[in-house]
């Protein structure tokens, strides 16, 4: 069975809102259901249930360790990209004066996130330049490295970049950006937001080069909302001292820890808080299989990308139309414009009555259409021509 026909929300819509949230397979779906029955059936606390939950922690974690490339313990569970990056990003050590600098098409999330410990530590914010390069990769690419080598600060302790910028969509040179930042004197920590690109486009590389890669699986990955993943370097795993503090991030939880003097764990626990929804976990290793039986993760970034094209140049040639883009996207974001058409909010609510579904971003303002391994030709073309009807 294809993958498309094993999600029942896609039966009844035309759906390109992948980078807001991907739909849930029926194995998935039953996956989760089928741990819970388990851990109901063993527990659901009792000695027989840990080894069963142990398991299934520990299968899930490697997983998705494989996936980004870095060893397990350099894997920590989250719910959610927020929290895999602000929870290790809040334990980072930082001076009063020490400089963030964070791209202007970072995710409000992030953004607030950096701005309180900015306010707490005394810590200044810089921007880094990124939304104009509209390019091709490797034009953009330069650009990118261009900003940074101009916007970096000699008291520049961290730079925030996502992998995938999720207004323009463009994907950004994070290997070369690590390794331009080892040759600042102060090294400054990599912080990278995944949440568009893991489960879209090959991460391995960019994740084991960056301190921080927070990501869900609940976006491109068709995994279930409330868990997600973080890849940490190893020094973030030395520097770094837990924030949101809870019993998993502790080495032994059975005893008080008023004496101890590191009672932590010092791999990615460290930065693990407490009980989480187990039965998530079988859920995102299902979606996760059936993607890799879809083909490598080059081979699923070029269907995705024959889709993107086509939408791109379908936008192209529509008057009153501009993609943000000035060449077709290297992901499958695709983001534009309309010309003398009701505000963007209101284009989607008239979309969504045809049950078509996209979504309008603030910062540029654009409408955004995401296609996946799971888009079909109809839905290009349906969505192509119902936004000729609303033009003029």
């Amino acid at each position: 069975m294809q993958l498309r026909q094993q999600m029942p929300a896609l039966a009844n819509k035309t759906y390109f809102n992948y980078g807001g949230q991907g739909p849930l397979p029926t194995a998935s779906l039953e996956a989760i259901t089928a741990s819970w029955h388990r851990i109901q059936e063993l527990g659901p606390f009792t000695t027989d249930v840990w080894p069963f939950i142990a398991a299934e922690v520990n299968r899930t974690r490697r997983l998705l360790a494989q996936w980004c490339g870095v060893p397990p313990h350099r894997m920590a569970l989250t719910e959610n990209v927020t929290s895999g990056c602000v929870l290790p990003l809040w334990g980072l050590p930082f001076s009063s004066g020490d400089h963030l600098l964070i791209s202007d098409c970072e995710h409000p999330g992030v953004v607030a996130a950096c701005v309180e410990l900015a306010r707490r530590e005394q810590l200044v914010i810089d921007t880094l330049p990124v939304k104009h390069l509209r390019g091709t990769a490797s034009d953009t690419d330069t650009g990118v490295l261009q900003s940074l080598e101009t916007s970096l600060d000699p008291r520049t302790r961290l730079v925030v970049l996502s992998h995938l910028l999720w207004n323009t969509g463009q994907v950004m040179p994070i290997e070369a950006v690590a390794n331009q930042l080892k040759q600042h004197h102060q090294h400054p920590f990599l912080l990278v937001d995944a949440a568009q690109s893991m489960g879209q486009i090959p991460v391995q590389a960019a994740a084991a080069a960056s301190d921080i890669y927070g990501f869900t699986g609940h976006k491109w990955c068709f995994g279930p909302e409330g868990l997600g993943g973080v890849a940490l370097s190893q020094r973030v795993l030395e520097q770094g001292q837990p924030t949101l503090i809870g019993w998993r991030s502790l080495k032994d939880e059975s005893k008080a820890v008023f004496d101890a003097e590191d009672p932590f764990h010092h791999d990615s626990r460290r930065f693990e808080v407490a009980t989480s929804c187990v039965p998530l976990m079988a859920g995102l290793r299902c979606s996760l299989e059936l993607m890799e039986q879809q083909g490598s993760a080059e081979e699923r970034l070029d269907q995705i990308r024959q889709h993107s094209e086509t939408l791109w140049q379908s936008l192209d040639a529509m008057d009153g139309v501009t993609p943000l883009l000035s060449v077709p996207p290297t992901s499958g974001l695709v983001s534009f414009q309309l010309h003398n058409a009701p505000p963007p909010a209101d284009v989607v609510t008239g979309l969504g009555k045809q049950g078509i579904w996209i979504r309008d971003l603030a910062d540029p303002a654009c409408l955004r259409a995401c296609t996946h391994i799971t888009t079909s030709n109809e839905e290009l073309v349906q969505l192509s021509e119902a936004l000729a009807t609303h033009q003029g």
